[in-house]
C-alpha cells in the first residue's frame, strides 16, 4: 500500500517476501535461534546471578549482556516469526515507533556495556592489586545504571525526532524491523537538521566506549606481551578471549550495518547483518563465554554433578 497524500498511520515490514517458497523453513530458522538464544541467556543469567561464586564485577556486566540480548532478539523475531506464518506483516506506526525506542535504547546501552568490561579486564590484567578499589560490586552497579541510563536518554532523542516526520512517500519498510535508516528514507519531511542533530550525540555515544575499549585493549595486549613466559601469556591472555571475541562480532556487524558508505548502501546487505546482530550473536554469546571460561566450565560440571546425586 503506498501512501502519498497523508502521513503514514502503519508501516509495512518486507522482510524475505522475496523468498515466498521459503517462508516456513525461515520460521523454523529463526524459531530455532530464538529458542536457543532465550534458553542460553536465561541459563547464563539465572547461573551469574544465583551463584554466589559469580558474583564479580565481570558477571554482573555478563548478566546485563545476556538481558540486553535476550532483549534485543525479543524486539524483531516475534514479529519476524509471525510474518513467516500469518503474512501479517503491518506494524503500527506507534508500534514502529516503540519497537526504534527499544532497540537504540539496547544497542546503546551494549556499547557501553561493552566499554565497561574492556576497562574491567584493563584493571584486572595490568592493575591486580587495585582491582578491588577500582571494581567494586558498588561501581559496577552504578556503570550499569548510567549505561542503560545513556541508552534511555538517546533513545528518547531518536524516537522524537522521527516521530515528528511525515511519512507520505511509502509506507514499505523494505528491512526486518523499524530501523533508523529505512525509516529516514521514507520520510518526506526535511531530513537533514534530524540528521545533524542525531548525528553529534551519536558520534560522542559511539565515540566514547569505542576509545575506552580500544585503548584498555592496548594496554592489556602490552602488558601481556612483557610476560616472560608463553603459558603465562596464554593464560593472562584467555581471561579476557571472550570478551575480545564479542566485541569484534560486535563492531563488525555494526559497522556493517551503520557505517558503510552511501555508495555501497544495500538492504540486502542490512538484512544480513540485522540476521547477525539480531539473531546469530545474541545466540553465540552464551556459549563464546561458557567455552572460555573456566569459571563457568567450573560451575556447569558442579551443577551437573549435583544434578546426577
Amino acid at each position: 500500500m503506498e501512501v502519498t497524500n497523508k502521513t503514514a498511520t502503519e508501516f509495512v515490514l518486507l522482510g524475505f517476501q522475496e523468498l515466498p517458497s521459503f517462508q516456513l523453513g525461515l520460521f523454523f530458522i529463526f524459531l530455532s535461534i530464538y529458542a536457543a538464544t532465550l534458553v542460553g541467556n536465561s541459563l547464563s543469567t539465572g547461573l551469574f546471578c544465583l551463584d554466589h561464586h559469580f558474583h564479580s564485577p565481570m558477571f554482573i556486566f555478563l548478566c546485563n549482556m545476556s538481558v540486553l540480548d535476550m532483549s534485543f532478539t525479543s524486539m524483531i523475531l516475534p514479529k519476524l516469526l509471525d510474518i513467516f506464518v500469518t503474512g501479517n506483516n503491518v506494524i503500527s506506526f506507534n508500534g514502529c515507533i516503540t519497537q526504534l525506542f527499544f532497540l537504540v535504547m539496547l544497542m546503546v546501552t551494549e556499547y557501553f556495556i561493552l566499554a565497561a568490561m574492556a576497562y574491567d579486564r584493563y584493571v584486572a590484567i595490568c592493575l591486580p592489586l587495585r582491582y578491588s578499589h577500582f571494581m567494586s560490586l558498588q561501581v559496577c552497579f552504578l556503570v550499569s545504571f548510567i549505561s542503560w541510563s545513556i541508552g534511555v536518554l538517546d533513545s528518547i532523542l531518536y524516537t522524537i525526532l522521527i516521530s515528528s516526520c511525515k511519512f507520505c512517500r511509502s509506507n514499505k519498510i523494505d528491512h526486518l524491523f523499524c530501523d533508523l535508516k529505512p525509516l529516514m528514507m521514507l520520510s518526506c519531511s526535511d531530513t537533514r537538521t534530524i540528521e545533524m542533530v542525531i548525528l553529534g550525540p551519536s558520534a560522542v555515544i559511539g565515540f566514547v566506549p569505542s576509545v575506552m575499549t580500544l585503548v584498555s585493549y592496548i594496554y592489556i595486549i602490552s602488558t601481556i606481551l612483557k610476560i616472560n613466559t608463553k603459558d603465562g601469556r596464554l593464560k593472562t591472555f584467555s581471561t579476557c578471549s571472550s570478551h575480545l571475541t564479542v566485541i569484534l562480532l560486535f563492531y563488525g556487524t555494526v559497522l556493517g550495518m551503520y557505517m558503510r558508505p552511501k555508495s555501497s548502501y544495500s538492504m540486502d546487505q542490512d538484512k544480513v547483518f540485522a540476521i547477525l546482530y539480531a539473531g546469530v550473536i545474541p545466540m553465540l554469546n552464551p556459549l563464546i563465554y561458557s567455552l572460555k571460561n573456566q569459571e563457568v566450565k567450573t560451575a556447569l560440571r558442579r551443577i551437573r554433578k549435583q544434578m546426577l546425586c
